[in-house]
């Protein structure tokens, strides 16, 4: 791999967090960023990967991050022009947004955090504890801070690369339905292509082939990422970009009475929440509609209109089928009533070679049918290309460096989310680390070989109805 440079950085850069994404991000930076070992500090909760860090010559620093400590912690180690690269968990995204801001520093994360509990406190209504609240909250910081240094919300694979994915894919849909197209230049040029092309639904459909060469042991919750995180978002209430075109609202459903409204929420858990999905090495597969920040950010986006007043506007949501091993954990979990289990195992370095995660977009409503547009990472390239990584963190810390790369080249840009940052920029960053990227069309629909067995409650009117593709 060419070991392009691209900025110069003369600054000091702060990693809070150092599991399975900040120990892969870290050989990017020194890889693709021109600066010292010495610029770099962690700041992380617990002694995991403090070896890589020493190896690597970087400070390493164990200091859980609290609502009374953050502030003392991080004061002498950020100031102007400064980056603050938040990848860890229970450490509240907008506290550090607005130290970042007072201190004159860049910031990005992988998803908007809460302090702990946010996710899962049972004083909290579903609606306070969703992603929608976190992110209205952090767009609200807009209001506070006109003018800022550049900010950058949930950069990662999901959400993150995923909305680079769908502009692609929009523009790939077009040509191959000979739909003249220019690049949309704004978000409403944006929309409009994606009203014209015919697009009610997108999934973000994901398949983890990886597997650990040592089995899931009973009372053992295993990943191939972040297990605190799947855990939190698993718990909160599984969200969804709230499509113009459905007519059947959910009846565990409920809207929310605050913010933009492009979203909705049901009234149980996501990890317990099965969808219907394919991809193209998959074919069609039973996926779980985990609440993610691009299910709400890139409904909004793809808006035509405004409040009561929307003509188009697609159903959006994940549709993660995680490796099996991910699988069995959670159905111990729910037989547990939603108590993690006592051992967590990230499985890294014991993953037998061959897994695959196949990570894209899947658009679906234009005539000609369904069309996926994403990357097919194997492990083994994921750990040729970058050490500490595999092919589900790759996919994340990729995106990653390119965000970073993109506030220090556009460093006053105040709150952004990655929907509106040029495409173009990101995939070209990202693409040399995301194995084979594939675009295939497809004739699935979520109809398929339905009520053969059974009869079932469907509106075969539209395939492309939340009733149809929802599991009950």
């Amino acid at each position: 791999m060419a070991e392009t440079k691209y900025f110069k950085f003369a600054g000091r850069m702060v990693i809070v967090g150092f599991g399975s994404i900040g120990q892969g991000v870290l050989p990017l930076f020194l890889r693709h960023i021109d600066m010292a070992p010495s610029q770099i500090t962690i700041v992380t909760a617990e002694e995991r990967g403090h070896d890589e860090a020493r190896a690597l010559g970087i400070t390493f620093l164990v200091a859980p991050l609290t609502r009374d400590n953050y502030r003392s912690v991080l004061t002498p180690l950020i100031g102007n022009g400064d980056v603050l690269v938040n990848v860890s968990v229970d450490v509240s995204s907008l506290a550090l947004i607005e130290f970042c801001f007072a201190q004159g520093a860049l910031y990005i994360d992988t998803c908007i955090e809460p302090w702990p509990g946010g996710y899962t406190d049972p004083s909290l209504s579903p609606s306070a504890r969703s992603n929608y609240a976190l992110r209205e909250s952090a767009l609200e910081l807009r209001k506070k801070f006109p003018v800022a240094p550049t900010a950058i919300l949930t950069h990662g694979a999901n959400p993150g690369l995923v909305s680079h994915f769908v502009k692609q894919a929009l523009l790939n849909v077009a040509r191959d339905t000979g739909v003249a197209a220019d690049v949309p230049v704004d978000r409403a040029g944006w929309a409009a292509l994606a009203s014209r092309l015919g697009i009610k639904v997108i999934h973000i459909a994901e398949r983890d082939t990886q597997v650990s060469t040592q089995a899931k042991r009973v009372g053992e919750f295993v990943n191939t990422w972040s297990i605190d995180g799947f855990f939190s978002e698993g718990s909160q209430p599984a969200e969804l970009g709230w499509g113009s075109h459905e007519k059947h609202f959910p009846a565990d459903g409920a809207r929310h009475d605050f913010g933009g409204r492009a979203a909705i929420y049901l009234n149980r858990p996501g990890a317990s929440t099965r969808v219907r999905s394919w991809t193209p090495l998959e074919g069609s597969y039973l996926g779980y509609l985990i609440t993610h920040g691009e299910s709400i950010s890139i409904a909004d986006y793809f808006t035509v209109g405004a409040g009561d007043d929307v003509s188009y506007r697609p159903t959006v949501h994940y549709a993660y089928h995680p490796c099996d091993g991910a699988v069995l954990s959670l159905h111990e979990l729910a037989g547990k009533n939603w108590n993690l289990q006592d051992e967590k195992r990230l499985i890294m370095d014991d993953i037998a070679s061959g897994g695959i995660d196949e990570l894209g977009v899947l658009l679906m409503g234009n005539p000609k049918g369904v069309y996926w547009y994403g990357s097919r990472l194997t492990v083994d390239e994921a750990r040729r290309l970058v050490p500490y990584n595999n092919a589900t963190s790759l996919q994340v810390t990729a995106p990653v460096l390119a965000g970073v790369v993109w506030a220090l080249r556009n460093p006053r840009r105040g709150i952004i989310e990655p929907d509106e940052i040029d495409f173009r920029p990101v995939l070209d960053i990202c693409l040399p680390y995301l194995g084979e990227m594939a675009g295939v069309w497809g004739d699935w629909t979520p109809l398929h070989d339905r009520g053969r067995l059974f009869a079932e409650d469907l509106d075969r009117s539209d395939p492309w109805q939340f009733k149809n593709i929802r599991v009950v």
